[in-house]
């Protein structure tokens, strides 16, 4: 028997959704735990980042959510500012009801719009502990009516001092709620937690699955503080020369922007999202294998639906929500025997992420620098050096003989050539290389773990999240 989100007893209507984004069938976790939530238990779940763990407890969650009340029932804690804000819009994604309010609360935004947004109305609070405590403190955040309690990645947060945080937070919920963790790992602090907080839970435990494919090779690029990754990919570009590209964002007017700026710079390139009918998305894909596209800037559920077979490149732009999403854009490339290339933009704010990416792979990805201008402009003379090679071999070139013979009489055929490859190099040189631009050198982002039993440094820690 084939199991659906349907056997799992989610409502027709969310599965319509869930079809919509391109989901076709539960993961291991979501088949395991959402049975188990919507019956009201409380689940344990021990799996990597990347296994569907956001979708195994928010729809059982947005299934029994009540959308005609703005109290808070659903609270939904994570290590990062970066998770919260994925799983925020995840859920929203996931819910299609325009009075289902779901709010983020953790630092890199005004508490004051959080408090704002608070007292509108709020269903589900995702957010970091440090945060959501401090919103509990100031008595702007009332857990009276909660309902169900999430603990996202467990184990990162004890890693990272949270773990009293978190039982404070607990503390103050109704004991009459519905209580899920997860965590990858399960020291023995996670398992008091668990004894203490949940009420004779079900454990579900996914195994580790299998490593990325070993014929694509994986490169990591570091964008340079004070630039932006547009002009940390113009470069990469040049020097990969990609022959087909799936081009990999986190929006649709990042699609937009992305296709907009290459296309400009003369690249024959095309966006793949959300807003496209379906007719246009079958030219489109259609199109491109052919060949008549050669780059296509796409986000994640619309490329869910665009297979194509010669693809050498596949280019993070934006580095996924998880590792397991990592796996699945990068194993577009080097199918049926060929080598791919994965190449992946990232700043100091995605070297969580790097981690957690390279656990899954099982290798370390070395971090390299964005290729300077000496690189570039080599890779564009050899390239250049090709297309004469090409030429000579050709007939057309029999037609401007007559100009090299009548210039040779006042100056060397050498110099003819080489100033007529000037001309030919600095017409086709792209506007983003105008101007003088320097790589920083950069090194690979250190990642500094923090002791648990040092009250000074979980304060810190605390703070810095808020």
């Amino acid at each position: 028997m084939t199991i659906t989100f349907q056997s799992l007893g989610i409502s027709d209507s969310r599965c319509e959704q869930l079809e919509k984004l391109g989901f076709q069938s539960p993961t291991t976790i979501q088949a395991q735990a959402i049975p188990e939530l919507l019956k009201g238990r409380d689940v344990v779940g021990q799996s990597q980042t990347g296994t569907g763990k956001t979708a195994a407890f928010s729809l059982p969650i947005l299934e029994r959510i009540d959308i005609k009340n703005k109290a808070v029932q659903a609270l939904i804690l994570t290590p990062t500012r970066e998770l919260a804000q994925q799983v925020a819009a995840a859920i929203k994604e996931f819910s299609w009801e325009r009075r289902l309010y779901v709010l983020t609360v953790c630092g890199g935004q005004s508490i004051d719009r959080q408090i704002r947004s608070l007292d509108k109305g709020v269903q589900i609070v995702v957010g970091t502990p440090g945060r959501v405590l401090d919103l509990l403190d100031r008595k702007k955040l009332d857990l009276s009516q909660v309902e169900w309690a999430v603990l996202d990645e467990s184990d990162e947060m004890l890693s990272m001092g949270f773990i009293d945080d978190v039982k404070k937070i607990l503390s103050q919920a109704p004991t009459q709620r519905q209580t899920a963790c997860f965590s990858a790992t399960m020291p023995r602090e996670i398992r008091d937690l668990v004894k203490q907080f949940l009420d004779n839970p079900v454990t579900v435990t996914v195994d580790q699955p299998q490593a990325a494919p070993a014929k694509i090779e994986q490169k990591v690029y570091m964008v340079p503080r004070g630039w932006t990754k547009m002009k940390a990919l113009q470069p990469i570009l040049t020097i990969e020369d990609p022959e087909a590209a799936l081009i990999f964002v986190r929006t649709r007017r990042s699609a937009s922007e992305i296709t907009s700026r290459l296309q400009a710079a003369g690249h024959s390139v095309d966006e793949y999202h959300g807003d496209l009918s379906q007719n246009q998305r079958e030219r489109l894909v259609q199109r491109f294998r052919d060949g008549q596209v050669r780059w296509v800037v796409a986000t994640d559920i619309a490329a869910r639906g665009l297979d194509v077979e010669h693809l050498s490149h596949v280019i993070n732009f934006d580095l996924p929500d998880n590792s397991e999403t990592y796996i699945h854009r990068i194993g577009r490339t080097g199918r049926a025997g060929k080598t791919g290339t994965a190449i992946s933009l990232i700043q100091p704010v995605d070297r969580r992420m790097l981690r957690q990416i390279e656990r899954r792979v099982r290798q370390s990805l070395v971090v390299r620098k964005i290729p300077t201008r000496a690189e570039v402009e080599a890779q564009r003379i050899d390239k250049l050096q090709a297309q004469v090679k090409e030429v000579l071999m050709g007939e057309r070139m029999a037609s401007f003989l007559p100009i090299v013979r009548q210039l040779s009489d006042e100056y060397d055929p050498h110099a003819i050539a080489a100033a007529a490859l000037q001309m030919v190099y600095d017409s086709s040189c792209p506007d983003w290389m105008n101007g003088d631009w320097e790589v920083p050198k950069v090194e690979r982002p250190k990642i500094r773990k923090r002791k648990s039993n040092s009250r000074s440094e979980k304060s810190v820690t605390a703070n810095r999240s808020r």
